[in-house]
């Protein structure tokens, strides 16, 4: 009768006792099989879920959310609103806070942009905050960070329909207009 220490190899047992240590030994096969599994469930195990409550919307795409009495400043991803100074960035900002503001979200966290902040969708209940925006007409799609066609179909959506930013005749997007404010401060 063999032991399982020879049969490791042997196919029909992708597991095994080494004779020697009496370790476990996984066929090449078994091993490559598991590693695939894990490389792909990767990056669903690494975003994080964050539940809190929102304590400040500081403008059309950010805010700050308390999660177990630690404060988490979080921007919305995908989507750009004006910025201060710009038509409609107070009517993004009062938008965003309508939906949000001392109630419970859920932040799935999909990255961290240069200022530490948490970039992430936003839902709450079973709305999508980042898309909401969108269909208002009171965001970009912010295709540098995000390709989904469906956003794109939502800003297309406003544009034709003429709503908020898309009434004026030609707004400036909001990263255009932090680069034409950034060269003008550079010439002073």
């Amino acid at each position: 009768m063999k032991s399982l220490a020879t049969e490791k190899y042997c196919g029909a047992h992708p597991v095994g006792l080494s004779g020697k240590t009496g370790r476990l030994i996984f066929s090449k096969s078994f091993r490559l099989k598991h590693l695939l599994l894990i490389l792909f469930l990767l990056p669903f195990l690494c975003e994080a879920q964050l539940k809190g409550k929102v304590v400040k919307v500081a403008d059309g795409d950010s805010f700050t959310l308390l999660v177990n009495e630690t404060q988490i400043k979080v921007r919305l991803h995908g989507i750009d609103c004006p910025e201060k100074g710009q038509d409609f960035s107070d009517a993004a900002k009062q938008a965003l806070a309508e939906m949000i503001a001392g109630k419970e979200v859920e932040v799935k966290a999909i990255d961290t942009d240069r200022y530490g902040r948490t970039v992430g969708m936003v839902t709450i209940g079973n709305i999508n905050v980042n898309e909401a925006l969108l269909k208002k007409g009171l965001a970009w799609h912010y295709t540098a960070y995000d390709k989904n066609p469906a956003w794109a179909k939502l800003e297309a959506d406003a544009r034709l329909a003429k709503l908020n930013i898309w009434s004026k005749k030609d707004p400036m997007a909001p990263w255009e207009w932090r680069n034409k404010r950034k060269k003008i401060n550079s010439r002073d």
